[in-house]
């Protein structure tokens, strides 16, 4: 689910609300540590791009 996940998020990055929705749903179908390394993946890859979304959806502060 991790991997299939993010396909997803690298397919619908074109648009920053349609990621945002993407992640949510991810965030809410993984497990745990799933969520973490989702997390790390998403700063390393979009963070740039969409940090704001990525600490919404994580609670980062």
């Amino acid at each position: 689910m991790f991997e299939y996940t993010k396909e997803i998020l690298q397919k619908v990055s074109f648009d920053k609300e349609l990621f945002g929705k993407e992640l949510k749903k991810a965030v809410k179908w993984l497990k745990y540590d799933e969520r973490k390394l989702l997390m790390l993946w998403c700063i390393a890859t979009f963070g740039n791009q969409y940090i704001d979304i990525i600490h919404q959806v994580f609670k980062v502060k």
